[in-house]
């Protein structure tokens, strides 16, 4: 028995074969599109939803997602998905001191029209500055909130280096530690600084019945063409007088003027799982969360239609929050990381100097190598230097050499294996000449992105090569990957029991009667686990929970 492999290149064929079906059973057609922005998840479906034709342009500037860690109830795939449906312009994921969910954000609205903003909202000490106050274990955490829009890539990498000096600063995961003045430094006109919601010092200093003096601060800061004044109306019986008040202000400053929903859900009926998730933070019952928790279900996303009429009082605010979007608005694949150069010996680039360390391998690894050999190594190496590649490969190469100089066994494994050049280079320990393995699994052309090598080291004495990684390459150049604690079944039904203001003993009696590692909650026929539990804990299932610290993955 046999068959003739058709004549497609390795990578179609491998695409072929992992595509499902479609719905009528034949296969699909092959994918055009760059692929993913994570090369660990598939891509993401296209929106079951279409786009209005007749749809007022709106952009909302100001939502939270899941990654703001128990500070809201969707993905960012899901606001995508009903950015799309409402037809909005664009949308900013605004999340706490991080770009956590921009990856998935960028890569769900590659298949919308809807423009993506990037920005964050900064948790700032108690007095503007200093370290910020703890987010979980507090009804209503202290410290004030700085909503900051990057303009363009740009201030994405601005915004991203202050954020990063904030938590090396902080030293306490979770409690950055901002200061002001860097802050402002760092923006340098690439900023757009919102006066934000309750948590900002402008609403605050409103509350305190001094709200231009907080402003007056921010312009003196971020300079006036970089602030813009925040309207909201969730339908709380003091928005309108606020926002009265803060279009005056706006005037009297000649600050523009826009409008937002706060966003922390997609649609209403996530309401009572946002509820749910701050009680998580709290560490308390949503009934003894209850005078701390909004009376309304309004910060959902909305429509361009509704939005107008809404804030039809206040005459420009839609269209100035478009200027904004418009002036902000960037494809996050155009953001490219920006290794660290690696020293050379003078006269040779880091290709020339990629070639001659491989070539000087070859009469050692592969002996009277033949011509289909010798293409075959050539032929990574342009890849290579087509793709402008070389620094990568030599900084593996790098700390893999310092690892076996130390004595520290190591061995790079996954798709590198299929590399003549890491195998040359004593990354890798298979031969891929001899067995034929592919280069376009692990390096294809159409790739954009650097290949992912993993290295392993042996475990004893992996910290060493870590602060070796540090002390070279230096504390800016270097980091430990963050990975993302999910909600699993177990730690769902005990979170959303807690919540609903079951016993301790309880909630860990129910997380012992669901499936710790099934996709979804499956409880037996005897569980006793009552129904909003198991409604609220399934809504919440896949959901980030907390960061942690991958062991040992440094980049």
């Amino acid at each position: 028995m046999g068959f003739h492999n058709p004549g497609l290149s390795w990578t179609e064929l491998e695409r072929t074969l992992s595509a499902p079906t479609t719905p009528s059973g034949e296969p699909p057609r092959l994918r055009t599109d760059p692929g993913p922005l994570s090369r660990h998840r598939p891509p993401v479906a296209p929106p079951p939803s279409t786009r209005p034709e007749d749809a007022v342009p709106y952009a909302e500037l100001h939502a939270h997602s899941s990654f703001s860690f128990l500070d809201g109830a969707s993905s960012p795939e899901d606001l995508i998905v009903e950015a799309e449906a409402l037809g909005l312009t664009a949308l900013a994921i605004t999340d706490h001191d991080g770009f956590y969910g921009a990856a998935r954000f960028a890569e769900a609205a590659e298949l919308t029209a809807v423009q993506t903003v990037f920005g964050a909202e900064l948790t700032l000490g108690e007095f503007g500055d200093g370290q910020a106050p703890s987010r979980t274990g507090v009804p209503d955490p202290l410290g004030d909130h700085l909503l900051v829009l990057a303009r363009g890539l740009e201030g994405y990498h601005r915004l991203s280096g202050a954020i990063t000096r904030a938590q090396l600063r902080g030293g306490e995961k979770g409690r950055p530690t901002y200061d002001i003045d860097d802050l402002a430094a760092s923006a340098d006109g690439h900023w757009m600084i919102l006066s934000g919601c309750r948590k900002g010092g402008v609403r605050r200093g409103l509350a305190q019945g001094d709200a231009e003096t907080p402003l007056r601060r921010l312009v003196d800061l971020f300079g006036q063409a970089n602030v813009a004044v925040e309207l909201i109306d969730h339908g709380d019986p003091l928005d309108t007088r606020h926002n009265d008040f803060l279009a005056s202000l706006a005037s009297a400053l000649r600050l523009p003027l826009l409008a937002t929903n706060n966003v922390h859900y997609t649609t209403p009926e996530r309401a009572g799982l946002a509820e749910a998730v701050a009680a998580v933070r709290a560490t308390r019952s949503m009934d003894d969360l209850d005078g701390w928790l909004p009376v309304h279900g309004s910060a959902h996303l909305r429509s361009g239609a509704e939005m107008t009429e809404r804030f039809r009082r206040y005459p420009g605010v839609i269209a100035e929050g478009l200027r904004v979007a418009a002036d902000c608005a960037f494809p996050l694949r155009r953001a490219k990381p920006d290794l660290p150069r690696q020293e050379v010996p003078e006269g040779r680039t880091p290709m020339t100097h990629l070639r001659a360390l491989v070539w000087q391998a070859v009469p050692e690894v592969y002996p009277g190598l033949d011509a289909e050999g010798r293409a075959r190594i050539e032929r990574e190496l342009a890849v290579i230097e087509e793709k402008d590649f070389p620094g990568y490969f030599l900084i593996v190469h790098d700390i893999v050499a310092e690892a076996r100089r130390r004595g520290i066994l190591c061995q790079g494994r996954g798709s590198a294996a299929a590399s003549a050049v890491c195998y040359l280079l004593g990354i890798t320990a298979v031969d891929p000449i001899l067995y034929r393995l592919p280069f376009e699994r692990f390096l294809a052309t159409t790739r954009e992105e650097e290949p992912d090598i993993d290295v392993d080291f042996d475990s004893d004495r992996r910290e060493e090569i870590i602060q070796w990684v540090y002390q070279r390459y230096g504390r800016e150049r270097a980091a430990q990957v963050a990975n993302v604690i999910q909600y699993r079944p177990k730690n769902a039904v005990r979170d959303m029991a807690r919540a609903l203001g079951h016993a301790p003993g309880q909630q860990d009696a129910w997380s012992r009667q669901v499936d710790g590692w099934s996709a979804g909650i499956e409880a037996s026929e005897e569980s006793d686990i009552p129904p909003d539990v198991l409604a609220y804990a399934g809504e919440l299932l896949k959901a980030p929970r907390h960061l942690g610290i991958h062991s040992g993955r440094s980049e």
